[in-house]
C-alpha cells in the first residue's frame, strides 16, 4: 500500500514537473511570460500578408518580443505587441512586417531609432509592409494581362519595322542617296583642291581688311570722337531749335506775340481789305485824269 502511494506521488510529481517544463519551452518559443514587466506599445498596417498571434518581434535583428493581438479596423490592421523592458526605442522607431523565412512565416522588425527623444509607448505608430515573394508573384499575376498586351504590341511593331528593313525599294533609295552623297564629297573636294590658293587669297585679303580697318579706326578714333561729340552737340541744338520753333508756333496761334495777331486778327484783315479797296478805287481815278487831261494839282506854297 506504501508502495503504491509512493508510485503515485512519483507520477504527480513527474507530471507537474513535465508540465512545467513544457509551459517553459512554449514561453520561450513563443517568448509568452506569466510576468506582466514587458512594455505594449500598438501599430497600425495597411497590410499585414498573414502575420499571426505569437508571431515574433525583432529589434535591430534580435527577437525581443511577439504579437499579442490583431485587429482589423477602418483598413487598417492594428497589432498590439509585447517586447521585453530591457528594450529601449526613440521616437523615430521604424515598423515593418517582413518575411520570416521562405515558407511564408511573419515577423515585425523594428529600427529602435536614433534621435534620443524617449518611445512614446501609448500611441499608435504607423508601420509599413515589406512586399515578401507571395506578394511579388501575386503583383506580377495581376501584371499578366498588361504584360501579354504588351508583347504582342511588340511583337506588332517587330514585324512592321521588319517589313520596312526588308522593303527593295528602300534599300535601293538608301543606296542611291549613299552614292548620289558620295559624288558630291568628291566633288566637293575636287573644287576645294582646283580652289585652294584662291580661297587661301580670299581668306589673306579678309585678314587683310580687316587690320586696315582696325588700322584705321585706331588712327581717327580722336577725330571719330570729336565728331560724334559735334554730331551730338548739333543735334542737341536741332532740338532747341524745334523746340523754340513749336513754342514760336504755339504762341502765333495763341495771339502771343504780333504775328499772331496781324495772322489772327480779324479787324486788321477787314481793314486790310478796306485800305485795298480804296486804294484800287484811287489807283482807277488816276488812271482816268491821266487818260483825260492829265492830273490837276491845285497847291499853294507859302513862303515865309
Amino acid at each position: 500500500m506504501k508502495d503504491q502511494r509512493k508510485i503515485e506521488i512519483r507520477v504527480g510529481i513527474t507530471v507537474i514537473i513535465s508540465i512545467l517544463v513544457f509551459l517553459w519551452i512554449l514561453g520561450w518559443a513563443k517568448n509568452f511570460s506569466f510576468v506582466s514587466d514587458n512594455k505594449i506599445t500598438t501599430i497600425a498596417f495597411d497590410n499585414v500578408a498573414g502575420l499571426e498571434v505569437g508571431d515574433n518581434v525583432t529589434v535591430n535583428g534580435v527577437r525581443e518580443g511577439n504579437v499579442k493581438e490583431l485587429m482589423t479596423k477602418e483598413n487598417k490592421v492594428y497589432v498590439t505587441v509585447s517586447l521585453n523592458n530591457s528594450i529601449s526605442l526613440n521616437e523615430d522607431a521604424s515598423f515593418q512586417v517582413a518575411m520570416l523565412d521562405l515558407m511564408g512565416g511573419k515577423r515585425i522588425d523594428i529600427e529602435p531609432g536614433s534621435s534620443g527623444i524617449p518611445f512614446d509607448y501609448s500611441k499608435v505608430h504607423e508601420g509599413k509592409f515589406s512586399a515578401d515573394i507571395p506578394s511579388v508573384m501575386s503583383m506580377v499575376g495581376d501584371m499578366q494581362d498588361d504584360m501579354a498586351s504588351t508583347l504582342k504590341d511588340i511583337k506588332v511593331t517587330l514585324n512592321s519595322l521588319n517589313n520596312y528593313l526588308t522593303d527593295e525599294k528602300l534599300h535601293s533609295d538608301v543606296k542611291s542617296s549613299l552614292s548620289n552623297l558620295s559624288s558630291l564629297t568628291e566633288k566637293i573636294n575636287l573644287i576645294l583642291d582646283q580652289n585652294s590658293s584662291q580661297i587661301k587669297q580670299l581668306i589673306e585679303n579678309s585678314n587683310q581688311l580687316t587690320k586696315n580697318a582696325k588700322s584705321l579706326i585706331d588712327e581717327n578714333k580722336s577725330n571719330l570722337s570729336s565728331s560724334l561729340s559735334n554730331l551730338n552737340t548739333t543735334l542737341q541744338k536741332t532740338d532747341t531749335l524745334i523746340s523754340k520753333l513749336n513754342l514760336l508756333a504755339d504762341q502765333t496761334t495763341n495771339k502771343q506775340n504780333n504775328l499772331g495777331r496781324i495772322l489772327y486778327d480779324d479787324e486788321f484783315y477787314k481793314n486790310l481789305g478796306e485800305s485795298i479797296k480804296q486804294l484800287n478805287d484811287l489807283t482807277k481815278i488816276l488812271i482816268q485824269q491821266l487818260k483825260d487831261e492829265g492830273v490837276n494839282v491845285d497847291a499853294h506854297i507859302s513862303i515865309f
